[in-house]
């Protein structure tokens, strides 16, 4: 089985390194970049590369911008490093599709958790698999979802909170449980990640976003069902 590529991006050598290490003690394969431009150069050079590592402050191009330059075209996971731990900056990274968020310091067996739980949910599907309710049409296989019959582009975490919320149809979900479930149970995050992401899921689900619903002081259930 071929080694899956991840490609790390950051303008410290010694980080790079730290990280490349834990990588391929795990059997993949890595690319490094020290700075943005070299990092969009790799990227379009090399069409299997199946995770990106990205630092936010780097030299030429920072994270931000490479980030969204690369959401123009591709869904690519992207966990994003920052020495800063402003809500803002959380918030933007959301914003701009990355699908985790590590502050610096961080423990490096911790980011290779991440990677792989990314991995395990980009890569399980074995078969066709089909979510139907509500004029919502979710196939897991190719990864794409319409609301009736007019594609909707979600990143790679929104679509996976959808499928959670359909797979668990009518069931009230605390926010611990979808943060267990959808970002791993390793992930030091909080409600806010989850609010942030269920936000965005309702404004491109159009009138079918009232499909879910918030529990106040809990969490929230999504239901085709009136109430």
């Amino acid at each position: 089985m071929n080694k899956l590529k991840i490609l790390v991006v950051d303008d410290e050598s010694r980080m790079r390194k730290l990280v490349r290490d834990f990588l391929v003690k795990q059997n993949f394969e890595v690319v490094e970049a020290g700075d943005g431009e070299e990092a969009l150069n790799l990227f379009y050079q090399d069409k299997d590369i199946a995770l990106i590592i990205l630092d936010v402050m780097m030299p030429k191009m920072n994270g931000w911008e490479v980030c969204r330059e690369i959401r123009e075209t591709s869904k690519v996971p992207i966990i994003m490093l920052t020495a800063k731990s402003d809500e803002s900056d959380e918030l933007q990274g959301f914003d701009l599709g990355v699908d985790e968020y590590i502050s610096k310091p961080f423990s490096p067996k911790i980011l290779v958790a991440r990677v792989e739980a990314i991995l395990r949910r980009t890569n399980k599907a074995a078969g066709e698999e089909i979510l139907e309710t509500g004029g919502i049409r979710m196939d897991k296989t190719a990864h794409m979802v319409t609301v009736d019959g007019a594609h909707v582009d979600l990143s790679f975490k929104e679509f996976e909170l959808l499928a959670y919320f359909m797979e668990n149809e009518g069931i009230a979900l605390s926010r611990e449980k979808i943060l267990n479930h959808v970002w791993n149970y390793d992930y030091f995050g909080d409600a806010r990640t989850i609010d942030t992401h269920v936000k965005k899921l309702r404004n491109k689900m159009g009138e079918k976003g009232e499909y879910i619903k918030t529990i106040w002081g809990m969490g929230y259930k999504f239901s085709v069902d009136p109430e």
